[in-house]
């Protein structure tokens, strides 16, 4: 198996293979979150106007939407695992855009399967890959900001648990806190759900499934689905 790292969204059209683009805070640790509440679907949009523009056409959807950290105006949530935690979202369809992790679904063009990546549902993630044993895995860091950060860790950590023993997680979660990522989550909070967000982002396989990026005609979408 071969193990290709594309360090940032701008590059996802490098990916090739099965490809997991990577975003723990917080895209895809929100992702599994809304799966958990009951959503039949995640569409993820680049783009704020297209983003608004199919919320206004299909007005049942729920809109998360994020910006440099904060959410967008006249979204239903932000970007944040911790607002929408006990959120009831039975049968919805999710619209959502962020800075990072949409952007690598939407341009990971030419993998030939793209699932997303976070420490919430790492080992159901790790089982996909050796159950579908293919040749090239890809992934794409959508926080490149450092590259010791968040992201990188769950690439480091995936890599260590297909290779047959994984890095100590906890080791990961304590020096993330003391991380400049994790600072800006726990000592300068941008929003009221900052430090809770992250405390969900950093724990580690509270779900059994992975999230599967589909097509239809020109339309990305996300579901969930058994490792």
């Amino acid at each position: 198996m071969k193990i290709k790292i594309i360090k940032s969204f701008e590059n996802a059209d490098q990916a090739e293979g099965l490809t997991i683009v990577v975003d723990v805070l917080r895209a895809f640790t929100t992702g599994c979150f809304v799966f958990k509440n009951g959503a039949s679907r995640i569409i993820p949009v680049s783009d704020i106007k297209s983003a608004r523009s199919l919320a206004m056409k299909n007005p049942s959807f729920i809109t998360i939407g994020e910006r440099e950290g904060l959410k967008l105006h006249g979204f239903d949530y932000g970007n944040s695992p911790a607002e929408i935690e006990n959120v009831n979202m039975l049968g919805k369809i999710v619209i959502l855009t962020t800075s990072a992790g949409t952007q690598g679904i939407v341009r990971a063009i030419n993998a030939d399967t793209i699932i997303t990546g976070a420490f919430v549902n790492a080992q159901a993630v790790i089982k996909y890959i050796k159950k579908q044993a293919p040749k090239i895995v890809s992934f794409v860091v959508t926080d490149n900001r450092y590259e010791d950060n968040e992201d990188f860790m769950f690439v480091n950590y995936v890599k260590s648990c297909l290779e047959g023993k994984c890095l100590d997680f906890e080791t990961i979660k304590k020096n993330l806190i003391s991380h400049p990522t994790g600072i800006g989550f726990l000592k300068k909070p941008m929003t009221k759900f900052s430090k809770r967000d992250f405390s969900l982002s950093m724990t580690l396989d509270l779900f059994n499934f992975v999230i599967k990026a589909k097509r239809l005609d020109n339309l990305i979408f996300l579901e969930k689905e058994s490792s």
